[in-house]
C-alpha cells in the first residue's frame, strides 16, 4: 500500500522533485505542505464521507468558486480523493486572533456569503444545523452509539432552539467557521475548507465565529453590528443566542459520529466530544438563564 509521500510524490502536478511536510490541524482530513520549483502548496487527501454529509466533488467546485470570488486559495490540480491548492503566506487565526477580530469578520462574512451564490455551480447542499443535528442523532442510534441515551434530551434542546429562529434571506454559508479556517496575509482574509458549505442563513456563520471563537458578549456585538450594519433587534439576538448553542451541539454531535467512522492521526474524538460537550451545556445554561423554555 503506497504512503501518502508516495501518492504526492506519484502526482502529475510538479515541477521537479519536491519536499513533503505534514500540516497539522485537520480533525478529519491529512493535508501536507509541498514544496517544488515554482514554490509550496497545499496537498489534501479526503474521501466522501455520507455520515457527515460531505463530497469531494462538491467540496472540490465550491474550492474553485472561492478562488474565482476572491476568498480562497487557488486550486493547481485534483484526482479523486486529492486536491492541491496553492499556499497562501498568512497566518493561520487562533481564537484570540478571531475574538479582536470582529469587524473585519463580519465584513468578510457578508460579502462571502452575497457573493458566493453568483459562483457556485451544479448541485449544491442546503446547510440546515438542525437538520444535521436529527441526522446525527439518527447515525447515532443506528449504530448503538454509547451516546444513544442521551440523544431524546438532546433532541428536545435542539427542538427548541430551533423554534427561536427568525425567517432570514438564503445567503451561501461556509458553515465550518473553525478559527484555523481564517488566514490572515496582512493584508485580507482567506477563507479555507468549504468541505459543508452550502446555502444556509447567516446566523449558523455569525454563531459559529462566535462560538468557536469565544467570543465576550461587546465582541459578539461587534460582529453583529458589522454583518447587519446595525444591532439586531430582541428577536433577532436571541436567535443568535440560541444559534451559537445549536453549533457547539452541532460540533458535539460531530466528534460522536466521528469517533464512529474516522480515525484521523493524532485525533481524539472521545475527548473532542468531552471538550464540546462542556462547552454546549455552559451556552445552554446562559441561555436558558436568559431566555428561558430550555429544559438542561
Amino acid at each position: 500500500m503506497l504512503s501518502d509521500e508516495d501518492k504526492i510524490r506519484a502526482l502529475p502536478c510538479w515541477n521537479g522533485g519536491v519536499t513533503i511536510a505534514p500540516l497539522g490541524g485537520g480533525l478529519s482530513n491529512v493535508n501536507y505542505v509541498v514544496a517544488d520549483a515554482n514554490g509550496k502548496h497545499v496537498v489534501r487527501f479526503g474521501v466522501d464521507y455520507p455520515f457527515h454529509h460531505v463530497s469531494r466533488e462538491r467540496e472540490l467546485m465550491v474550492a474553485r468558486a472561492a478562488h474565482a470570488a476572491g476568498f480562497g486559495p487557488q486550486v493547481e490540480y485534483a484526482a479523486d480523493g486529492v486536491m492541491v491548492s496553492a499556499f497562501l503566506k498568512a497566518e493561520t487565526f487562533s481564537a484570540m486572533d478571531v475574538k479582536v477580530s470582529p469587524v473585519r469578520i463580519g465584513k468578510l462574512m457578508r460579502d462571502f456569503h452575497n457573493t458566493m451564490p453568483h459562483y457556485v455551480s451544479g448541485t449544491v447542499t442546503l446547510f440546515w444545523v438542525f437538520h444535521v443535528i436529527r441526522d446525527y442523532a439518527r447515525t447515532l442510534q443506528n449504530a448503538s452509539s454509547p451516546h444513544a441515551h442521551i440523544l431524546p434530551k438532546l433532541l428536545q434542546q435542539a427542538a427548541a432552539l430551533e423554534a427561536a429562529q427568525q425567517p432570514m434571506p438564503i445567503i451561501f454559508g461556509h458553515n465550518d467557521l473553525l478559527p484555523a479556517n481564517f488566514l490572515d496575509d496582512g493584508k485580507k482574509l482567506w477563507l479555507i475548507d468549504f468541505e459543508y458549505a452550502g446555502f444556509n442563513t447567516a446566523m449558523f456563520d455569525l454563531a459559529g465565529t462566535s462560538s468557536n471563537g469565544l467570543m465576550h458578549p461587546d465582541e459578539k456585538a461587534a460582529l453583529l453590528a458589522a454583518y447587519f450594519d446595525g444591532k439586531p433587534n430582541a428577536k433577532m439576538m436571541q436567535a443568535f443566542a440560541a444559534m451559537e448553542s445549536a453549533s457547539l451541539l452541532r460540533e458535539m454531535m460531530w466528534a460522536m459520529v466521528s469517533s464512529l467512522f474516522l480515525a484521523a492521526p493524532g485525533v481524539d474524538y472521545e475527548a473532542y466530544t468531552r471538550e464540546n460537550r462542556e462547552r454546549y451545556q455552559a451556552s445552554l445554561e446562559a441561555y436558558q438563564i436568559q431566555y428561558g423554555n430550555i429544559h438542561t
